[in-house]
């Protein structure tokens, strides 16, 4: 007996496409005469993502950004927007206006004899009119100018004209945007409000963006991720909270604001120190260690009257700064041994001079490294970082 087969129905998987990544620098190489200032970065930014190239002054990172945009004709790599390469040695250079990237420098740049809104409607001329005033209009809105659409930017400030610059920037609505220090100029009141604004305009628009900034309080506050740069390489990329609990390299600890360093030798895994004892089992044992703590990880409690301040740990000076107060203090271990440290300890806490206090770790904010010159091998101690 012939049996039948009941035809099954075709299925079909349907796969999420990945969004493609709206800007990478793969092996970037870049020299001034002799000097080279990229040394084989790798960086990406997704659609959607903030992320921060940040830095001290020289590191390199306001030239990549000019590599991205086109205005640096690129020596060594590869420059991809949206999966299309767009800069290679041997290949067409891709000039700026062919990038589809939004451009904002710490000088605003606008048309003086432009106002506000023929500014922020130049880049716009592909629309129609009535579509571009419309548009022009919307991004001077979500920046809090569009009370000054008729205004000349000799009659703006320089917090207003910036604003100017960054809805100027968006208007095309541009896959890309590429920022160089654009608040840097700003008193620091201003600068906090309008890399606030930018913030909100960026993420609701969808932009991906790179940052360029020297600030690392402005990175953080503005990044999704991080690329921390020195002397031309990048020395770690993650999330704020990645490289302020988690840094590879002291330098990356400093760079995020004051540190106490301290040194020690590693002893059964352990290094002992003035304030306490951290781990450091990825040490060789025996060897020369760095213990970076940071001043906001040090919790102070005043001893009773009856301690003396050269038998403990004590204050040497107090200064109220506002949000935090600054403790100077002498710490004390129980061989004797003493290091001078800053605390800094949300709102008013003014303890006298010479009072004698106890001083305990937060181990999440102390970071362990082999001491500079010593065995390879770094590490974190405790915590989040561990």
């Amino acid at each position: 007996m012939a049996t039948t087969k009941t035809p099954t129905a075709p299925t079909h998987t349907l796969e999420a496409t990945a969004p493609v990544t709206a800007l990478s620098l793969s092996g970037v190489r870049h020299r001034f005469d002799q000097h080279v200032v990229v040394k084989g970065v790798e960086l990406t930014v997704e659609p959607g993502e903030v992320v921060c190239l940040l830095g001290p002054s020289g590191c390199g990172k306001t030239t990549l950004l000019r590599i991205a945009a086109g205005l640096e004709v690129l020596q060594e790599g590869r420059v991809s927007l949206r999966g299309d390469t767009v800069a290679a040695p041997g290949r067409r250079h891709v000039p700026p206006e062919k990038r589809s990237v939004g451009l904002a420098f710490q000088d605003s740049a606008l048309f003086p004899h432009l106002s506000v809104l023929e500014n922020v409607m130049f880049g716009l001329k592909p629309l129609p009119a009535a579509k571009r005033r419309e548009r022009a209009l919307a991004r001077l809105e979500q920046l809090g100018m569009a009370n000054y659409a008729d205004t000349y930017p000799h009659m703006l400030s320089g917090g207003q004209q910036q604003r100017v610059a960054l809805a100027r920037a968006l208007a095309p609505e541009p896959r890309l945007m590429l920022l160089d220090e654009p608040f840097s100029s700003l008193d620091a009141r201003l600068r906090d409000q309008i890399r606030d604004d930018t913030l909100h305009v960026l993420k609701k628009v969808g932009a991906a963006t790179l940052l360029v900034t020297h600030d690392p309080e402005e990175a953080m506050f503005m990044a999704d991720r991080i690329a921390l740069m020195r002397d031309g390489t990048i020395v770690q990329t993650g999330t704020p909270r990645e490289l302020y609990c988690a840094p590879c390299d002291p330098f990356v600890v400093t760079f995020f604001g004051e540190v106490n360093e301290l040194s020690g030798v590693v002893t059964n895994g352990k290094v002992t120190t003035p304030v306490g004892t951290v781990e450091a089992g990825w040490l060789p044992e025996g060897s020369d260690a760095t213990v970076m703590v940071r001043p906001e990880a040090l919790r102070i409690t005043e001893r009773p009257d009856s301690a003396t301040a050269h038998e403990h740990s004590h204050v040497v000076m107090a200064k109220l700064l506002g949000r935090s107060s600054l403790i100077h203090l002498c710490a004390h271990s129980q061989s004797g041994e003493e290091a001078h440290l800053h605390a800094r300890v949300p709102g008013v806490f003014l303890p006298a001079e010479g009072q004698p206090v106890t001083i305990d770790l937060d181990l999440s904010q102390v970071f362990v490294f082999a001491a500079a010159g010593a065995a390879a091998g770094a590490g974190t101690a405790h915590g989040e970082a561990e």
